[in-house]
């Protein structure tokens, strides 16, 4: 069984955080995924083959949501800044700044 998501004895660890550091590992695998589709796509010239790998890369998208979801459904703090930052016009960067105020709040 693999322990390289933990950086503390695992044995010590409740459910819970082990739980939130499989997820984190998940969400960490479909970033990596998704990066690895983006890149095969942009060089397929089949266009079945490249529509496959589209089809794939949308499922990591999914996933990817479902466990930032998760994460920030258990994470107060985590939730604030992402309600500032996600779906908003305007600079990433203000916005950050904004959800960072924000998460002072929680």
């Amino acid at each position: 069984m693999g322990t390289e998501q933990y950086h503390e004895p695992a044995n010590e660890l409740t459910q819970e955080i082990r739980t939130f550091a499989r997820i984190i590992t998940s969400l960490q695998e479909e970033a990596e995924a998704i990066g690895w589709y983006e890149q095969r796509i942009s060089l397929e010239r089949d266009p079945q083959a490249k529509a496959i790998m589209e089809n794939a890369q949308q499922e990591e998208f999914k996933h990817f949501a479902m466990a930032l979801e998760y994460i920030s459904r258990r994470h107060p703090k985590l939730q604030a800044v992402l309600k500032r930052v996600l779906f908003h016009k305007g600079d990433i960067v203000k916005l950050g700044e904004e959800g960072e105020k924000a998460e002072e709040q929680v």
